[in-house]
């Protein structure tokens, strides 16, 4: 989706960065009616001009719902870790080949799977790398973070074309039912300015020549099965589905 999209920045400390980030990203817009990106001095955000109380949209892994869901969120114990195969002992290499804003990426990175994160998308790729840059610098979280998470801006379909890994994991943007309460106020201003991902069926054989053990696709609950392929089982949560796709059991002594 090739949107000319403003940055805007404020803050005279900002300039030189905001001006690399413009030329890095190709954000030369000077006026949209749709979206704007802001650079601020706690991160990079993305505002829905038309509609601004949707709130700005930005990468957070140190705080807010990512530091809970870490903590809280029910470790290994939780429908994705099944979904991807983690067991005790078991370090995994994993492609999160539609990344997003990230989340899911950083609850297997922080479970202990090595993730390599693709976007195509400019704007998700620059709030992703401004989200990561903050992480890498947090005491906390910042060693692992650094060793378990990379970005690589391009091309899913691309980048599974050249690579092996051990799980790819596919999360495709999917066109929500309009009135659904389940698409938060960000994930509609995202989906917004990312579009769809209509091309999701032919990232599937890709992701299945690319994987040695599993893929596993995320869907809404009311979606069919990508590409119309089913998979080897399903696991369900509240508001969608893991739909695994089994090439071969993972090593108990894969390290």
């Amino acid at each position: 989706m090739n949107i000319n999209i403003p940055l805007i920045c404020n803050e005279r400390e900002l300039r030189d960065k905001a001006k690399m980030l413009r030329e890095k990203w190709g954000f030369l817009g000077t006026h949209s009616d749709s979206f704007q990106l802001h650079l601020l001095p706690e991160h990079l955000a993305l505002e829905q001009v038309d509609d601004p109380k949707q709130g700005l949209v930005f990468v957070d892994f140190v705080s807010g719902g990512a530091a809970h869901r870490r903590k809280f969120g029910g470790g290994k114990g939780q429908s994705i870790a099944k979904a991807i195969g983690l067991k005790s002992g078991v370090n995994l290499d994993v492609i999160d080949a539609t990344a997003g804003l990230g989340r899911d990426a950083f609850v297997l990175a922080s479970l202990g799977c090595n993730v390599t994160l693709v976007e195509r998308s400019p704007v998700a790729a620059a709030l992703l790398e401004d989200g990561l840059e903050r992480a890498y610098l947090n005491l906390e979280i910042g060693g692992w973070m650094q060793q378990r998470m990379q970005l690589h801006f391009g091309s899913g379909y691309e980048y599974l074309k050249e690579h092996q890994t051990d799980v790819v994991y596919l999360d495709p943007m999917f066109p929500h039912k309009k009135k659904s309460a389940l698409v938060k106020k960000e994930m509609r201003v995202f989906q917004g300015v990312v579009g769809a991902d209509l091309d999701a069926g032919d990232l599937l054989d890709v992701a299945l020549n690319a994987a040695r053990y599993r893929v596993v696709v995320k869907r809404p609950d009311y979606a069919p099965f990508l590409n119309d392929k089913k998979p080897s089982m399903s696991i369900k949560t509240k508001k969608n589905r893991f739909d695994v796709y089994v090439k071969k059991a993972i090593p108990a002594n894969k390290s």
